[in-house]
């Protein structure tokens, strides 16, 4: 068997389309199987129980002209980059495919073909190795940390894995825009191109757009490059490239994040901290860490923060560390590499992102992508046959793990009844109205049955409604609100009041002030005041939901 594996590797560049099929059906597998209708009503799988719902709550509104926010109606999108979600939108308007299909069946299938076939040509023109761009595209699509080792998760050591890229499609759309920049910078190095500038400034400039977090490595990535070629090679292409794209970004940023400058604060080895206490539970040394940290003890807390960031390095690298056997050469490729590396390794180690803190490790995937590049470009070089048997075997355990405990089991962690999706599609084709729901509330969650799949109205705080309803809802998906830096608390503390009030005139007048055209109520959920005193209409009603419509 092993020489049965030694040859298939050998061939490398015979079966790079055999790898780039197996990699896109894995990625793919964590997408595919959400959205579609059961015997139970729709699943979702993994993240995609919150984020794509989210997606397609933004895609819904977007599609329809707008820039509010659907989950906070009458306010505009801000602090979010919604470049993926202008994309999904645009093309359910021209395809006329429903948005959750472009979601979950027919753009990640797209997005994986993509980023594999793009890391190969890249990986190959930049080395002249088509070994190192197979290897490369092996470590993109099924590189995995060491969570299996411990018994955790992919996310043990708080990093997402190569399996899970797809989950976050503005992830993977912003890898193909690097990749096709970097491609484009390959050529523009060798040949000027007028053209080519433009494109790779396209490539760079909208990133901010798509992923702010890719935006602003690859912007730094460009700075340091070109001086560096400026000052070494006298050449003014990349700052040409870095001023452009630089332009373009603050045309697309500035309009929609300009409340944005206080959402990153400073918050040294937060990622350290909850790693060894929360995730890994190695409660001794998150013990000592704190110790030493409040007691000032800096010999001490030096050498166990050294530890942890080690710890947190190998055990989300997995196999991917032997792209430290890299020889660094001086050119500018490289160093543009490696700046994104060491800047998406230092942010979230002493920064976080106001309101949902744990947002900043998204700096950290793009500097695993990059050393899972590197570590292809160092796998080729290597010429034991079982050595490379080994470090395969070593990779791929996560991959596996993940797909068979998350995204392979028949019953989903999370559901959406064919109740609420009866009566959801029914508000889809009424005039355009905000809805009030029922506020989330997270004990009733925390004591719902355990037994998957879990409605979503008791799975977490999603956009759900307004998703499916392709309506705006007056207040829904506080994580998002969190992220986007929303006043959702107040609004929901009005919310609470309101479904309590007694006075009938206060509670019509919050109806009027805020526009609400229908009331989305689950089960037991209802207002102390009458139907008839609020002068609602039912106008829809099924054993697990009720709707109403306010009379004007």
């Amino acid at each position: 068997m092993l020489k049965r594996v030694s040859r298939f590797f050998s061939k490398s560049g015979q079966n790079k389309f055999l790898l780039i099929i197996a990699g896109a059906v894995t990625w793919s597998i964590t997408m595919v199987k959400s959205g579609w209708l059961y015997d139970y009503g729709l699943g979702f799988w993994g993240a995609n129980g919150h984020d794509g719902i989210w997606h397609i709550a933004l895609a819904e509104s977007l599609s329809g002209g707008n820039l509010t926010i659907p989950i906070f109606a009458s306010s505009v999108i801000q602090n979010y980059h919604i470049g993926y979600d202008v994309l999904l939108a645009l093309l359910h308007k021209i395809t006329f495919v429903p948005v959750s299909t472009l979601y979950f069946q027919i753009i990640p299938p797209v997005l994986a073909l993509l980023v594999g076939l793009l890391t190969y040509k890249f990986v190959d023109e930049w080395t002249g190795s088509k070994k190192a761009a197979f290897w490369s595209t092996f470590f993109i699509y099924f590189g995995g940390g060491l969570g299996f080792i411990v018994g955790k998760g992919e996310s043990a050591f708080w990093s997402q894995q190569s399996v899970s890229t797809l989950i976050n499609p503005p992830f993977a759309l912003s890898l193909v825009l690097i990749l096709v920049g970097m491609t484009l910078l390959l050529k523009l190095d060798k040949k000027f191109s007028f053209w080519n500038l433009i494109a790779i400034t396209l490539c760079f400039g909208t990133l901010i757009e798509i992923k702010v977090y890719a935006g602003l490595l690859v912007l730094g990535g460009l700075c340091i490059a070109g001086i560096y070629s400026v000052l070494v090679n006298r050449k003014l292409t990349l700052i040409k490239v870095f001023l452009g794209s630089l332009l373009m970004s603050l045309i697309l940023y500035i309009p929609l994040n300009k409340s944005s400058s206080g959402l990153i604060v400073w918050q040294p080895f937060w990622f350290l901290e909850q790693m060894m206490g929360d995730r890994l539970s190695w409660q001794r040394l998150y013990s000592a860490m704190m110790t030493y940290k409040s007691g000032h003890i800096f010999t001490k807390e030096i050498a166990a923060y050294s530890i942890a960031f080690i710890i947190f390095l190998v055990g989300n690298l997995g196999t991917r560390l032997i792209f430290l056997f890299r020889r660094v050469k001086a050119d500018f490729m490289q160093i543009f590499i490696y700046s994104i590396i060491l800047a998406g390794i230092t942010i979230p180690t002493f920064f976080l992102q106001k309101g949902t803190s744990w947002n900043t490790i998204q700096f950290f995937y793009y500097s695993l992508f990059f050393m899972g590049l590197l570590a292809g470009v160092v796998m080729s070089n290597i010429k034991s046959k079982f050595m490379i048997v080994c470090l395969c075997l070593l990779t791929i355990p996560t991959t596996i793990i993940t797909l068979k405990d998350v995204y392979i089991p028949g019953r989903p962690p999370a559901m959406l009844s064919k109740m609420e999706i009866s009566a959801l599609d029914l508000l889809s084709r009424l005039s355009p109205g905000v809805i009030l729901t029922y506020p989330f509330d997270q004990n009733m969650a925390d004591g719902a049955i355990s037994t998957p799949p879990r409605p979503l109205y008791l799975y977490t705080s999603t956009s759900y409604v307004s998703a499916f309803s392709k309506h705006q809802v007056f207040l829904e998906d506080e994580i998002n609100l969190d992220i986007t830096n929303y006043p959702w608390q107040e609004r929901k503390n009005a919310v609470s009041a309101w479904y309590k009030e007694t006075d009938v005139g206060r509670a019509k007048a919050f109806l009027k002030d805020n526009s609400i055209k229908y009331i989305y109520l689950l089960n037991d959920q209802n207002t102390v005041l009458t139907t008839r005193e609020l002068g609602l209409k039912q106008i829809y009603n099924n054993p697990s939901v009720t709707i109403y419509q306010v009379e004007e």
